[in-house]
Parts: structure tokens; sequence; C-alpha cells
């Protein structure tokens, strides 16, 4: 009887004492519901390290996040936006590709179902003025300003000078997007530089080594072009097999673009990638998560976060490669 009686009270304590662990381990934000938008095709160099932040922010803070891939397709990203809305998730975390004008009406509609909304990566100024006091907020650079940064860096470091020949192959259709082309091929002009402009088609939006006969026909057909400027992380990622097809050697042609990766990281190290605006993509996956849960829980209002501040070049790359590497910069 005796025995019986000890077993049960180990019982009973070791179901209080894993009872009490569960109780310890709960974490902050459970039970709150988020849809999020990493942006690009599933692989992709950029939209993996949002990804990567995103989910990391899932562990730490303990809420649900489903993920939605959108191949940079605005028009998908709308669609897609609708089908998050039906879904009556707490929050929805997007990128603002497709511009204000697109997304107004759609998130007038979420938010009177009671549904946060908060943007990564590509600004949405007039509907973050709306409702920055319900938790619409903005990780993610200074889109005009970060493609101004990089074209003067760029044209330093390459010691152009008028009269040079550039390229930008950028989104400039996109209204919102496309500011950073804009920013770029504005500065390259104040400089005094020729600019030829490329839009980037939607099939190398979505994959970017669909572009290499784009860049070796443009390099074949313009061989005084001195800089090129890849307004894209997956075309930044692919800019050494570009050169290579194009049978152009690391100091050929000065590339410039947006964003590390391991790939980048090797062509920064070779000399094919001369400097890239780094806009800390983990964070835009990380932060935005963050914000809906503390607008979820406490009411918190939208928080509007610079990502976009630091050139990385030879002199500098060895400290963030390690970071690249684990896809977290």
């Amino acid at each position: 009887m005796k025995k019986r009686l000890f077993v049960a009270a180990l019982v009973v304590l070791l179901v209080a004492c894993l009872a009490g662990t569960a109780f310890a381990q709960k974490k902050h934000f459970e039970g709150i519901r988020i849809v999020f938008f990493p942006g690009g095709p599933p692989g992709c160099p950029f939209a993996s390290i949002v990804y990567r932040g995103a989910l990391a922010a899932e562990e730490d803070l303990g809420c649900k996040v489903d993920y939605v891939f959108s191949d940079w397709n605005p028009d998908k990203m709308i669609t897609q936006f609708k089908e998050a809305v039906a879904r009556r998730p707490d929050g929805i975390a997007i990128m603002g590709h497709p511009g204000v004008a697109a997304f107004s009406p759609l998130v007038d509609q979420a938010i009177s179902r009671g549904i946060l909304v908060t943007s990564q990566n590509t600004s949405l100024p007039a509907i973050e003025d709306k409702y920055a006091d319900q938790g619409f907020g903005y990780v993610g650079q200074e889109l005009y300003a970060s493609g101004v940064m990089l074209a003067k860096g760029a044209i330093a470091r390459a010691g152009l000078r008028p009269g040079d020949k550039a390229m930008v192959w950028g989104l400039i259709a996109q209204e919102t997007r496309g500011l950073r082309s804009k920013g770029a091929v504005d500065a390259l002009k104040e400089a005094g530089l020729r600019v030829d402009y490329i839009e980037i088609s939607d099939a190398i939006n979505a994959e970017a080594a669909l572009g290499t006969p784009v860049f070796t026909g443009y390099v074949s057909r313009n061989p005084d072009v001195k800089l090129i400027v890849t307004d894209h992380g997956g075309l930044t990622a692919t800019a050494e097999t570009y050169m290579r097809a194009a049978r152009k050697g690391p100091d050929d042609v000065f590339i410039a673009g947006f964003d590390l990766s391991p790939a980048t990281v090797e062509a920064i190290k070779k000399g094919y990638t001369d400097v890239v605006l780094d806009q800390q993509p983990w964070l835009q996956g990380y932060l935005p998560v963050l914000q809906l849960c503390l607008t979820k829980k406490y009411g918190f209002s939208g928080l509007h976060i610079d990502t976009g501040a630091a050139l990385i070049d030879r002199t500098n790359i060895d400290f963030v490669a390690p970071l690249a590497q684990k896809g977290i910069r």
C-alpha cells in the first residue's frame, strides 16, 4: 500500500513539474496568428534571408506565422493579400511592391475587419500615415535615398568622370519600389554620366538566372560601359555568373548592387561585384512580426525603421561574410 502511495505521489510530482516547466516556457505572444510575405520565390537569395528573420521571430515570440511567397510579382501579391484577409488572421505583413493605389482599398477592408497590417521592404507612405496609430509600420530602406547612396558610392569607388557610361537594371515601372532605381539613375545623371536604363522583366524578377542573355547582350553592344547597377538582390547575387557569361574579368566592369548573400560575398572577394548596399533583410523579417505582436497585445502604434544604411565592399566584407553565410546578413 505504501509503495502504491509513493508511486502515485511520484507521478503527481512529475506531472506538476512538467506542467510547471510548460508554464515557464510559455512564450509571450502565443495565440497570435500572422500571415507574412517574404516577397520572392522560395530559395531567392534576398527573400530567403527575410524568411529566416521572420522564422526567428516566430520561434522567439511564440506566435504562429504562415508564409506566402510571391515571385516578386505585384499582381500576385494583391491576389494573395485578398486570400490572406479571407483567412482572418490577427495580422498581415506585406511587401509594398504593388504600391499605395493598389493596396489602399484592400488595407482599408482588412483593418475594418480587425486585421492588423504592416509593411516591409517597400514603403507605403500614405497608408502608413493613415493607420500608424493602428500598428501600420515600415521596416526597410528609404528607397530613393538608398538608390542615391549606392550610386554615389559606386561613382567614388570606380573613379568615374562626367561622360562615362553607366547602366541601371531596375524596376522603375513599379510605383513605389521603383524609387530606388530612380534614385540611382538621378544620382548618376547628376554626376554627368551617360545612363542607360533596362527594366527588369517579370520573368527575370522571379528567376535572376534568366537575365544572363540580357546582361551579355547589353555588354556586347556597349563595350564602353564602366558601371552597371543591379537594383535587385537576386540579380546582384548572380553578377559573377553574368560577368563570366559575358567573358568579362573582375575589373572589366564595375558592378554595384543591393543586398548580401553567400554568392555576393564570394563575388565581392573575387572582384566581380564591387559594392553593395546591405539593407539588412533579416530585420525586414523579424521586426514586422514583432510589430504585429506588439500592436495586437498592447496596442502599440506603427514603428518606422530604416534598415538600409551600410555600403559593403572589399574593405569590410570579411566582418559580415560569416553572417551572410548563415543567412543573417
